[in-house]
């Protein structure tokens, strides 16, 4: 079954609601006018018997003719739209008016009683009650129509229910040229993003400046799209950069290969072609395993197992690996690194190797007599290791793409000393998992300097 739109669950909820409003201010306006009419017909109604009780009071004593008169006297003020009745004690009427004798009043009897009853077809408003003056009790009834309060009553009844369904309907109306003004917007976003495929990335959504969730939504799917766009072109720009730098190796293993199996050749010959294969293997199967590395640090949060490490031993290891390869190439190796442990909350195996990619690339790109100098401080809460050299340095254009995959500040020098252009990748991946980071310094032929930086453990 296929679920309502949200405009159409908005008119749904408006209507229901507009309707319960509706039904509630009716259904109160309805109550509060009956309640008014009572009032006022049963403060009518005990002022004629306040009237009544003044002539009890002021005539009684008079006797009984001089009663009669001014009780008719007051009847004739009263006029058609009511009534009087007195008895007395025995129940002996003294005076009605026409159709007061014996109306039917349903209720408790006196001393006190307001009720409805009909006289002659006529529905009045009644008080009755039991009145004591000069020694004497009377049962005094006084009357009032209530048919034209019931006249308006009723027509304000009518009106409500005559109303009520056109308001309903103009509310609905309304409510729906509001909703669909409203979510207009979000159509026009809708029909932009399916328009935008792989290979149009580049477009972004119109934005209505009108300062509401709208404008902040369109704002958020502008920048989730431009977060795609630059995951889809570094997906796009690493899958060609891999395929680039693995056909070169393939290629002359291949034809290395063919070579060899063409014709009969002494064994030295085929000596050379295994060995440069081997080379060749190596340098895949090195660059496959950094491939993989890389493709572990963009499956997710880094989740490498971080414990209590002393900084100190994992560059001592590393400089450990890297100081034979700079005395073969006649560099001069020094190291400050202070005996007292530097803990912080790392991985050993993933620090020693960031290391050892910086001494290594330190190593390729510094000349036979240049200087390498390793040191590691305590520096405002984080651990610094800085590795320094003299070498080709790097170019202040270039810098902000080194950590860039497959990246070569000079191509051609990386692939004579061996590089894939994967290294320094993998160091910051590493050093962005220990919650560290990594800071580079160099001029053109003035040598360089990377800093690593990583959070002090506490104690």
């Amino acid at each position: 079954m296929k679920s309502l739109s949200i405009r159409a669950r908005l008119d749904a909820w408006y209507s229901s609601i507009l309707a319960l409003s509706l039904c509630t201010f009716g259904g109160a306006a309805y109550l509060a006018m009956s309640h008014s009419i009572h009032v006022a017909m049963d403060s009518g109604l005990r002022q004629h018997l306040e009237g009544v009780r003044a002539i009890l009071a002021e005539d009684a004593p008079k006797g009984l003719a001089a009663l009669k008169d001014e009780l008719q006297e007051y009847a004739d003020g009263v006029g058609t739209l009511g009534g009087i009745r007195v008895a007395d004690a025995q129940g002996k009427i003294i005076f009605s008016s026409p159709g007061m004798e014996a109306p039917k009043i349903r209720g408790r009897h006196p001393p006190s009683l307001y009720a409805y009853t009909r006289i002659n077809g006529q529905r009045l408003r009644v008080l009755r009650e039991n009145v004591a003056s000069a020694g004497e009790r009377y049962d005094v009834m006084v009357g009032s129509s209530a048919e034209d309060f019931d006249r308006a009553l009723n027509l304000f009844g009518l009106t409500l229910i005559l109303a009520a369904p056109f308001l309903l309907l103009l509310g609905a109306l309304v409510g729906d040229w509001m909703s669909r003004r409203a979510l207009a917007p979000v159509g026009e976003i809708t029909r932009a993003a399916r328009n935008i495929g792989a290979e149009d990335l580049s477009m972004r959504l119109s934005i209505h400046h009108t300062g509401d969730e709208l404008e902040r939504l369109t704002e958020t799917l502008n920048e989730m799209l431009e977060r795609i766009e630059g995951a889809f072109q570094r997906i796009t720009r690493f899958t060609a950069d891999a395929s680039h730098e693995l056909r070169t190796p393939v290629s002359i293993i291949r034809t290395g290969a063919e070579l060899a199996l063409r014709k009969q050749r002494p064994e030295q010959e085929y000596r050379e072609c295994l060995t440069q294969i081997l080379h060749e293997s190596e340098k895949v199967s090195q660059m496959i395993d950094q491939l993989l590395v890389l493709a572990r640090a963009d499956s997710g949060p880094a989740v490498l197992p971080l414990a209590r490490t002393n900084l100190s031993e994992s560059l001592m290891g590393a400089c450990a690996e890297a100081s034979p390869l700079a005395e073969a190439k006649q560099q001069i190796f020094s190291e400050c690194v202070p005996k007292e442990a530097v803990w912080v909350r790392g991985d050993s195996p993933s620090l020693e190797r960031l290391f050892l990619i910086l001494l290594d690339n330190a190593v390729k790109y510094t000349p036979s007599g240049g200087k390498i100098n390793v040191r590691l401080e305590s520096e405002g809460g984080f651990a610094v290791a800085e590795i320094r050299d003299t070498g080709v340095g790097i170019a202040p254009e270039h810098i902000p793409r080194v950590f860039d995959r497959f990246y070569r500040a000079d191509p051609s020098r990386a692939r004579e000393s061996g590089g894939t252009g994967l290294g320094l990748a993998i160091g910051h991946w590493i050093a962005e998992a220990h919650h560290g980071e990594i800071r580079v310094a160099s001029q053109s032929s003035e040598g360089s300097s990377f800093q690593v930086r990583i959070p002090l453990a506490e104690e």
